[in-house]
Formats: C-alpha cells, sequence, structure tokens
C-alpha cells in the first residue's frame, strides 16, 4: 500500500516534466550574423522562424499582451539552415555556411543564424544568341540586370530572360521564349551564361473577340480597348486594355489574352487572335465616408454614380461634401489649432460644403481621349484668410490620358463673392472704405482657360518609393473669356516631387513647389487701385502641414496686423498700462495678424521616411526639413507722399503700415525682435527705415481718425505687452497728414 503514493507522486512529476518539454515558447529574438550579401529582411522572408512582433519581444510593453506571439517550431528551424543554404547558392555563393545559436527558457526562444558566405561565383560570360536580326544585342546586354562579373544569381539569370521576352512580345512576336544555359564551376568560382532567345513568327493583331457582354454595347468596349486588328501584336497593348476596361467602373472583372496558347498552324495566317473577357457589375453605385480633422473638424461625404449613362461607357457622379461640422480652430499654432467641437456653439456660417454632378466621357473624339463636364457650388474657407461662396461650371479636355505625359485644356466659370478681412484690402489693395470694399465682396463672375501638364513616373500611386511626379499649371482669367473685370490676371504653379529608395524600407523623399501671378490694376469708381488686385481666393499662403511645417496654417507670409474690437474708441479696446508705459501713446488690446497671400512663392520640402521601431510593417516616421519664401511683388514701393485718391479717406496716404514679407525660414529660426512703435519700455522711440531710405515714424490713431472699420486698422504700431504678435522685419510707413498730438 506504500508503494502506490509512491508511484501516483512519480508519475505526477514525470507528466509535469513531459508537459514542460513539450510547452510551446514564444520567439522573442531573432538574428543573422555575418551576412553581407543578402539583408536581414531578404532572409527573413526566406525562412519559416519568424520573430514576434515589436509589442511581444520587448520586456517593456509585452506584459501588456498587444503583441502577436509566434512560436519556436524545433523541425522548421532545422528546415530553416537549409532554405538559407539554397537562397545563398540560388544567390551565387556555392560555399555558403550556415550554423545557428539558440538561447533557450522557459517560454522564450532567441535564435541566432551565423552565417559564412564565402567568395561568390562569378559571371565571366554572358551571351545571347537570336537576335542578331531583331535587336541591338550588345545594347540589350547592357541593359540586362545580370551583368558580366555580377554573382551569378539565378534570379537574375531568369530576370534577364524575362526582359528579352518582353521585349520581343512588344515588337510583334506573342510567342516568344528564352532558354537558359549555364555552365557553373564552384571549385574555380566562374560561370557561363547563354540566354537563347527564340522569337517564333512576327504577328498581328486579327479578331478581337469579346465575351461576357449583357448591357454594354460591344461598339463602346471596341472604342475604348487599344487594340487594333492589322497592328503588330504588343503585350503592353492586353495590359492597358485591361486597366481601361475596369477604369470604367462597368466590369467586376476583365481578362485580356491570346486565344491560342501556341502558335496557329495555318499556313500563311500571320495573325493572332485575343479574347476579352468580362464580366458587367452593377450600373449604380452609393459611397459614404466620414472622418475628423484638426482644421476641418468633422467632415463627411457623399456620392452616387452612375456607369453606363446613357450608353457610350459614360460616366455620372454625383458627390457632396460637408466640412467643418462643429466650428473652426481657435488659432493656427498649438494646440488651439485643433478643431473642438464641443467648446462653443454650432453655427451654420462655419461650414464649409461642395455639391457637384460630373460627366465623364471616355474615347471622347479619340481613343485617348477623355472628356468631362461639371457643375458646382461650393463654400470654401481658409483659416483667418478668406470665404469663398460659388457656383459655376467647367469642361476639360484630356489629351493623351493614358499616355506618359497627360495634357488637360479646359475652360471654367463661376459666379460667387469672396469675403476677407477689411484690413487685408485696405493695407494690400489700398483699398480702405466701405463703399469700395463692399464693391470687391460683391459677386463678380470668374471665367478661367486652364492648361494642365502632368508627368507621373512612380511605382505606386497611394505610397511612391521611386520615381518622379511633375505637374505644370497655368490659369488665364480675362474679360476676353467671360471674366468679370475684377477678376483679371494669370497665374503659373508648377511642383516637382521625387522618391529615391534607401535600403528596402527607407526613402528619401523632397518636393519644390512654386508660382507666380501677375495681376491687373482695377478700376473702382471710375479710380484705379494702385495695385494689381488678385482675390484672396487666387493668392499662395504658406505655413501648415502641407506646407512648411513647423509654423501655423497660413502663418508664413505677408501678414497684416488688426485690432479685433468693436470700437477703437472704446476705452476697453486701450491697454492703459502699456499705454502708460508707453508715455501716453495709445496701445491696443486684441491685435491679431491676418495673412495677405503672396504673388509669388517657392516652398522646398525634404524628408527622410523610415520605419518605426514598434508596428514597423503600419506605423513609419520622418524626418523633415522645409523652407518657404512668399513675396507680395510690387511694381513700386516707394513710400514718398502721393496725391490721394477717392478710393481711400483724405486723410489717409496711399502708403499705409504694412508688415514686410518674411523670407526664407527653417523649424529652428525665428522672427527678428525689431519692433516699429511708439515709445519703447525705455522711453526711446523706435524707428526703421523706409524702402527709399528715408526714416519714418509710425502714425498713431490711424484707424479713428480716418474713420476705418475695426479690423482694418494696421496696427503694426500698437505695440501691447500682453501680445505675443511680433512683427517680421516690419516697416513702417509715413503716416497721415492728420496726426494725433502724440504722433511724430
Amino acid at each position: 500500500m506504500r508503494v502506490i503514493p509512491c508511484l501516483l507522486l512519480a508519475a505526477l512529476v514525470a507528466t509535469a516534466v513531459l508537459t514542460a518539454q513539450e510547452q510551446e515558447r514564444v520567439v522573442r529574438g531573432l538574428s543573422f550574423v555575418g551576412n553581407r550579401a543578402l539583408d536581414d529582411y531578404t532572409l527573413e522572408s526566406a525562412i519559416a522562424t519568424t520573430k514576434s512582433s515589436a509589442w511581444a519581444r520587448y520586456w517593456i510593453v509585452r506584459w501588456l499582451g498587444l503583441g502577436e506571439k509566434r512560436y519556436f517550431n524545433e523541425i522548421e528551424f532545422r528546415r530553416d539552415v537549409v532554405r538559407l543554404i539554397l537562397l545563398y547558392r540560388q544567390s551565387g555563393y556555392m560555399n555558403a555556411v550556415v550554423d545557428t545559436s539558440v538561447q533557450r527558457t522557459a517560454r522564450d526562444v532567441y535564435a541566432t543564424f551565423r552565417i559564412h558566405e564565402g567568395d561568390p561565383v562569378r559571371v565571366a560570360r554572358l551571351e545571347v544568341v537570336g537576335l542578331d536580326s531583331i535587336f541591338n544585342v550588345a545594347r540589350l546586354k547592357r541593359e540586362l540586370p545580370l551583368q558580366v562579373g555580377d554573382p551569378f544569381n539565378r534570379f537574375l539569370m531568369q530576370a534577364s530572360a524575362d526582359t528579352i521576352v518582353a521585349r520581343l512580345r512588344n515588337n510583334g512576336y506573342p510567342y516568344a521564349e528564352v532558354l537558359r544555359n549555364f555552365d557553373s564551376e564552384a571549385g574555380i568560382l566562374k560561370a557561363e551564361v547563354e540566354l537563347d532567345a527564340q522569337p517564333g513568327p512576327r504577328m498581328r493583331v486579327g479578331e478581337v473577340e469579346i465575351r461576357g457582354l449583357r448591357d454594354v454595347d460591344t461598339g463602346t468596349v471596341r472604342g475604348v480597348t487599344s487594340l487594333r486588328p492589322g497592328n503588330f501584336f504588343k503585350q503592353d497593348a492586353l495590359y492597358q486594355t485591361q486597366r481601361d476596361l475596369y477604369g470604367l467602373g462597368v466590369f467586376n472583372s476583365v481578362n485580356v489574352a491570346l486565344v491560342d496558347s501556341i502558335p496557329p498552324d495555318r499556313l500563311g495566317d500571320s495573325t493572332v487572335r485575343v479574347l476579352v473577357q468580362v464580366a458587367e457589375g452593377a450600373r449604380h453605385q452609393v459611397r459614404f465616408g466620414g472622418g475628423y480633422g484638426s482644421v476641418e473638424c468633422f467632415r463627411v461625404q457623399s456620392g452616387w454614380a452612375a456607369h453606363d449613362f446613357l450608353g457610350g461607357a459614360r460616366t455620372l457622379d454625383l458627390s457632396a461634401r460637408v466640412s467643418k461640422l462643429g466650428g473652426t480652430p481657435k488659432g493656427s499654432t498649438g494646440l488651439n489649432q485643433f478643431c473642438n467641437p464641443f467648446g462653443g456653439a454650432w453655427k451654420f456660417d462655419t461650414l464649409n460644403y461642395s455639391v457637384g454632378l460630373t460627366l465623364r466621357q471616355p474615347a471622347f473624339l479619340k481613343r485617348s481621349n477623355v472628356g468631362t463636364l461639371g457643375l458646382l457650388a461650393e463654400r470654401h474657407s481658409e483659416f483667418t484668410v478668406f470665404t469663398r461662396e460659388a457656383v459655376g461650371g467647367n469642361a476639360d479636355l484630356t489629351f493623351n490620358a493614358r499616355g506618359r505625359l497627360p495634357v488637360t485644356v479646359g475652360y471654367s466659370y463661376s459666379l460667387g463673392r469672396t469675403q476677407a478681412s477689411a484690413g487685408v484690402y485696405c493695407s494690400l489693395f489700398r483699398v480702405c472704405d466701405a463703399t469700395s470694399q463692399g464693391f470687391l465682396r460683391k459677386s463678380h463672375g470668374l471665367g478661367a482657360a486652364t492648361v494642365t501638364i502632368v508627368s507621373d513616373r512612380v511605382n505606386n500611386l497611394l505610397d511612391p518609393s521611386e520615381g518622379r511626379v511633375s505637374t505644370v499649371s497655368l490659369v488665364y482669367a480675362s474679360h476676353l473669356i467671360g471674366s468679370d473685370s475684377t477678376y483679371e490676371f494669370k497665374r503659373g504653379e508648377f511642383e516637382v516631387a521625387g522618391y529615391h529608395p534607401i535600403g528596402r524600407r527607407t526613402v528619401f523623399a523632397w518636393r519644390v513647389r512654386g508660382g507666380v501671378i501677375v495681376p491687373r490694376k482695377i478700376v473702382i469708381d471710375t479710380q484705379q487701385v494702385a495695385v494689381g488686385y488678385v482675390p484672396p481666393d487666387q493668392r499662395f499662403y504658406g505655413g501648415g502641414p502641407n506646407s512648411v511645417r513647423g509654423y501655423g496654417r497660413n502663418e508664413l507670409g505677408p501678414r497684416v496686423y488688426v485690432l479685433v474690437v468693436a470700437d477703437t474708441t472704446s476705452a476697453a479696446a486701450v491697454d492703459t498700462a502699456a499705454t502708460r508705459r508707453a508715455g501716453g501713446e495709445k496701445v491696443f488690446r486684441n491685435v491679431q495678424t491676418r495673412p495677405t497671400g503672396g504673388n509669388t512663392a517657392i516652398v522646398a520640402n525634404a524628408e527622410l521616411r523610415f520605419p518605426s521601431p514598434i508596428l514597423a510593417s503600419r506605423v513609419r516616421l520622418g524626418l523633415f526639413v522645409d523652407a518657404s519664401a512668399s513675396a507680395l511683388r510690387r511694381r513700386s514701393d516707394r513710400c514718398a507722399s502721393t496725391p490721394h485718391t477717392t478710393a481711400m479717406p483724405p486723410n489717409v496716404d496711399r502708403c499705409s503700415i504694412r508688415p514686410a514679407t518674411p523670407r526664407v525660414r527653417s523649424r529652428k529660426s525665428g522672427p527678428p525682435t525689431r519692433r516699429c512703435g511708439p515709445a519703447s519700455p525705455s522711453g526711446r522711440r523706435s524707428s526703421c527705415n523706409s524702402p527709399s531710405g528715408r526714416r519714418s515714424r509710425c502714425a498713431a490713431h490711424w484707424a479713428s481718425r480716418s474713420g476705418l472699420s475695426s479690423d482694418c486698422s494696421p496696427a503694426s504700431w500698437a505695440r501691447s505687452t500682453r501680445s505675443s504678435a511680433r512683427m517680421p522685419d516690419a516697416r513702417c510707413w509715413p503716416g497721415s497728414p492728420a496726426r494725433s498730438s502724440k504722433a511724430a
């Protein structure tokens, strides 16, 4: 009886030991040592053993249990050694040796592959035969992935054969093949490669058979396809036809292939038959989306599309979008730049909306052209700059839409109005009286002709890692093409972006964007405005997440200082303490800036994108450097006394107070601390040089004396110790003849 408890105890102990031995261990670490020819990413892709995710590897965060655990398999791990040796031999390293080092704990495994690559077998001779009468063989050999002197990589040899096949099939040889022959000697580390091309007969496109149509007309499909009977066969034409048909939105699936998989035996037949197999999808589609943005707050959008509208593969699309649901940000920097929908009352006048109707016609007049007609009603606002309300339409024609350099020519007309700060009109355009400003705020017609050229050479539309994109856009608005005399200008803009891979997952990206606007002087009440007028919605602005990061939205560029008070003559508008320190000179509260935009601008961005240490497949980090220059070109910037005009109050000179244009800045640079204003705290009156070289003083009580609205008062001379607004390189212009007793 005493033996039985002992046997039971021994059985329990043995079971526990076996359970511990069979318990799966988590791969906490996986590394490679000694590899130079092949990187870690390539080696990890070739084996079955994979390390756990970052959240499951590092002890600081793995206790949260959020990461994916991957378990260690002893058999697969031993097979991984064979997989790595085979990979190295396929890459030309015939003498590679792979060893392993495994650190095991009760629950975890840390595995290391130690690799000795050795010297590779190199290509001593590369021959391409069978193409002497078709291509320039010497030039073709220079463009192949495998070159003489390279390690004898079987994958590159296959890629070289595929390159030759692709060129033959795009040159009229649909059944071309390439035989690969090689002689490799591991002892002497040399290999000889021969690629024997078998072009087959050169053939033209014959019958194009279309199957699977139910409602779509056969002529519509034939009008879109790039295959034309009688043309020499091109493999790329099959791929292009498949993309174009699928892009119509009418078909769920499209497959374009040869009917005969081998050359036909028909004597004297030099044509090849092509099959276009399609499956029609839904004729109508509905889409809906929503989100939240720091500037646009809550936003929703919806759309409805009718494919093959009235036949001819036309697409009718109705879309609607509403943004800034919940208000607008309080500021352009810091936490104030984030929209807070719960921090204030919801107002309809803060909404942005757009409703559009678009009719798109592929193969318009020509197979490679696309025609578009559109109607649009919108309300668009830019933070602290302008609000634009307009209704209009457009007509565009894209030439060579399928090519490498499409060109779009269009005409648009809209009837709308643009609201901007009175300070912008007064300081920038010298339009300071309420009547003239009201005229500019009224609805005006804008007719513009546009030309856009796009060159897209990137490898991925959504997340490019290699290539370049270039865009040039020209806009011409004139009364000759239906535009109102207020909206007459010429605008040119360009953008070039490049992407360069560094390793497998790191990308260096850069972008240069610039533009220039040539304005035209306008006439208001038979009087000509002193400077060329460009509507605020057409000007260039800098700063923000899509321009120069690190600066607030629209905070980089020409700005004007304004007072946001209802009455500049009231006691509440004046900072009493600051006025006392300034020697009695009035200093106003609530001094803010309003971007005015420039008519010339250039922005340069450069960034290095690399995967995050945590969630590398989903999150990437970036180091960036941005620079920008936005300027306001004027024909004359002299500040000498000039005759008054009826477009301004009689006691205001045409040269008013305005800040100068900020120049190129980086993230670490800051605006100069120099200010223009009344007496400084030390008791000395500050002044600055005008562009003409004369020294001038800033005038006081400019707004109250001239009878302007409160936000039209350039408060660059109103120095407030409570305001953090700083005037970058501010210029003081001669004040009005009617000065206060304290004005210089």
